[in-house]
């Protein structure tokens, strides 16, 4: 690394600190202060030490006796500087440990807030072990150095302290001092400088092992049937090996400087002991004053390592703070409105003009083209297409986890956007692809500790997604546990639980996107039945395959390429458009082959 990066990293570095201290400037001082005394105690300490072995230990051997009085002064004297150490102790490392975690804490909350306030296009496009690195291991390694920050500073007023208390005790012996400190400065800045791509690097690489770990343990199931256990272990080897080759860097260079921070004070220690015995044998010191000056020297490697400790870890900090900052900058938010919807009753849902396309900022394929099509209140409509017309879309747009380019989605006449987060929230609910469990209880994943969702409410729920009698069977039934991700139950059993969690919300407009793929034709019918009756109240949305499904809506949109060829009732579309009868007819030959083979 250059110089001049090796000056930005450390000015980026202390630019981290400052804002740490803007954060939590109280704790800060009272850490500050704390070590400040800290410093000035362990240079009373050494004087006090030389005081003792000048003017009552020699004088006792050289007279053969000491004083009951003195040695109690002695003691005294001790005991008292220890309990102030121990207070200013206590005081450093409660300022320091409290900035630490309070800074780690607000960072971590700041990041989870930032995650849930950007749009699932956004999510895509990051590994969510990379995510979870932001909010761990990134956040905890921006303030590391907080920890030996005050007492960082508290050494800096200890050495200018000690500097000055040299330079009264004895100018040349002050040189020593004069000449030692710049060189543990300036070790600790080629040190830095050294150190910093290193840690940079090892950063990067702890959240690249976090994104590969989180795949492979969230595909585990593929991974054990498809019989790629050895693969995926090498997979995960390689950047294991890339860390841990990066840390032993980082540990090597470690190793050469401790011992060299710890050499540069035993150097001046013996530097002191020989000028001293000179200066005493030409009367220009007392042994109080050597002792003192000796001691203090001895005493001095471990606070001024504290400097070292916060240098060091600046580059590693630098590079946490910029990937959570790299979050908290993030933009597509999803702005809301202030309007409110109707409380109750089924909603209409309209498409007009809609025009969409992944990547960000629109500048990705273009994936729907002028959609139009209404569910009308209390109506059931359904999205019809081969795989990739952009039905899956449709639905994400119908709740608004994405805006359009170009067109508008509204819920009676009112645009998405204008609607507040509350309103569009209760008024809609997506029921998704692959559904989700949480692991917890059949209770607390229906209910959500949403308010106003209790056990009638839950049981209603599951009655309308046809889950009323599995669970009623469960060993605890609502209070059984599901396990993670619901492997206790059955996919079907999953995607009607999934789906009495939205119905348990009592939305108005109901998005089904192949909500119930996984369960039995018949129950599939049922379930559509119950939410066509009055009791649901709402509106519904289905991305549909299955003809039996598809007959039961009141009308069908049919999809080619991200365009809407035509809509009508199901009877009419198989009379009058060759491509969607013979994508129907394609999905009942492929049932009917599976039926078949089973």
């Amino acid at each position: 690394m250059s110089t001049r990066t090796g000056r930005d990293v450390l000015g980026r570095g202390l630019r981290v600190l400052g804002r740490a201290i803007r954060t939590e400037p109280r704790l800060f001082v009272i850490g500050a202060l704390g070590s400040s005394l800290f410093g000035l105690l362990v240079i009373a300490n050494s004087y006090v030490v030389g005081a003792v072995i000048g003017h009552v230990v020699v004088p006792a051997f050289s007279e053969h006796r000491a004083g009951t009085a003195e040695l109690g002064l002695i003691a005294a004297a001790f005991i008292g500087i220890s309990l102030l150490r121990v207070a200013s102790i206590f005081g450093r490392r409660l300022g320091a440990g409290f900035m630490q975690f309070r800074l780690q804490a607000r960072y971590r909350r700041a990041v989870t807030r930032r995650y849930l306030a950007l749009p699932p296009a956004w999510h895509q496009r990051h590994a969510t072990g990379t995510l979870l690195s932001n909010a761990n291991s990134d956040v905890e390694a921006a303030f590391v150095p907080i920890a030996p920050l005050p007492f960082a500073v508290g050494t800096i007023v200890m050495i200018v302290a000690a500097v000055v208390s040299l330079f009264f005790t004895d100018w040349v012996l002050a040189m020593v001092g004069v000449c030692l400190f710049p060189m543990l400065f300036g070790l600790n800045y080629v040190y830095s400088r050294r150190m910093s791509p290193r840690q940079i690097r090892a950063q990067q690489l702890r959240g690249r092992v976090s994104a590969v770990a989180h795949e492979s343990f969230d595909g585990a199931l593929v991974v054990k049937t498809m019989g790629r256990e050895a693969d995926e272990s090498k997979r995960f080897q390689v950047h294991v090996s890339e860390l841990r080759d990066a840390l032993i860097s980082v540990g090597r260079l470690r190793g050469l400087f401790d011992p060299l921070m710890d050499a540069l004070p035993s150097v001046g220690t013996l530097a002191v002991l020989l000028l001293g015995a000179w200066r005493l044998q030409t009367g220009a010191l007392s042994v109080a004053e050597l002792v003192s000056v000796a001691f203090l020297f001895t005493v001095l490697a471990f606070p001024v390592r504290a400097i070292g400790w916060v240098v060091a870890e600046l580059p590693r900090s630098v590079a946490g703070w910029e990937r959570v900052q790299a979050v908290l900058a993030a933009d597509g938010d999803l702005a809301y409105g202030t309007a409110e919807a109707a409380a109750s009753g089924p909603a209409a849902l309209t498409f007009d003009q809609v025009h969409f396309s992944y990547g960000e900022d629109g500048r990705g394929a273009e994936v729907l083209y002028d959609i139009s099509f209404t569910v009308p209140a209390g109506k059931t409509v359904a999205l019809v297409g081969a795989t990739g017309s952009g039905k899956s879309t449709i639905a994400s747009l119908a709740v608004r986890l994405v805006d359009p380019d170009s067109g508008t989605v509204s819920v009676d006449g009112i645009p998405l956007p204008e609607l507040s987060e509350q309103a569009l929230a209760s008024a809609t609910a997506l029921v998704p692809q692959i559904p989700f469990i949480f692991d917890d209880t059949v209770r607390g994943n229906v209910t959500l500790d949403r308010d106003g969702v209790d056990d009638t409410a839950a049981w209603r729920a599951l009655r309308l997604a046809q889950a009323e009698g599995f669970v009623a069977k469960l060993p605890e039934g609502l209070e059984t546990p599901v396990g993670e991700r619901g492997t206790s139950l059955s996919g079907g059993q999953r995607q009607r639980l999934t789906l009495a969690r939205a119905l348990a919300g009592r939305p108005r407009l109901l998005v089904l996107d192949d909500a119930t793929s996984a369960v039995d034709p018949r129950v599939e019918a049922a379930i559509l039945a119950s939410l066509r009756g009055h009791e649901a109240g709402a509106s519904i949305l289905v991305v549909a395959y299955r003809r039996a499904t598809i007959a039961l809506a009141d009308e069908v949109v049919y999809l080619e390429d991200g365009k809407v060829v035509a809509t009508g009732t199901h009877a009419h579309l198989m009379a009058t458009e060759p491509g969607y009868l013979n994508l129907v007819t394609a999905y009942e030959k492929a049932e009917h082959a599976e039926e078949v083979t089973a």
